[in-house]
């Protein structure tokens, strides 16, 4: 689906797609760029292992997973300022606020999420939602998270 949705963003923006992992799908999405002739367009960077550094230098993360229990490599997109536009299923939604820090939409809907991307790059789009992804990660940070466990805990325990 990513690359999918690269290929409509790419159709009507120059741009370049960078792919993080050597997961199992690596052989059929290599064949699908050399298919739809994005192979001059789209980076794989294989593994890495401090995925910040890349995270600095794009602008959109694409999450369309078909089930996700929380999104956490959102979340680690949007701690240093990537909007996201993924999939509203599992865990995500909690994460990505629509129209806050990036976009959301249904499982699949690769038209609909290459639109949302389109719409992120256009730069005033994309100043105010970098900020809405550092503003909504900020809800995660261990020291407002913590106290919450521990409060839970607490209330647990003396039950």
């Amino acid at each position: 689906d990513v690359i999918r949705i690269f290929a409509e963003v790419r159709a009507q923006k120059d741009c370049k797609l960078m792919l993080v992992g050597d997961g199992p799908d690596r052989y059929a999405c290599e064949r699908l760029c050399r298919e739809l002739h994005l192979c001059n367009d789209v980076i794989f960077l294989g593994k890495v292992r401090d995925t910040v550094h890349v995270l600095e230098i794009v602008d959109v993360f694409l999450l369309p997973s078909e089930t996700e229990s929380f999104g956490l490599a959102a979340l680690e997109a949007m701690a240093v300022g990537v909007p996201v536009v993924s999939s509203n299923t599992g865990g995500i939604p909690e994460v990505n606020e629509h129209g806050v820090s990036g976009f959301l939409a249904d499982v699949g809907d690769t038209s609909q999420m290459a639109q949302y991307v389109l719409e992120l790059l256009k730069e005033e789009k994309l100043s105010k939602m970098k900020a809405g992804a550092r503003q909504v990660a900020q809800k995660f940070d261990l020291s407002v998270v913590l106290p919450k466990y521990e409060a839970l805990y607490r209330k647990l325990v003396q039950k």
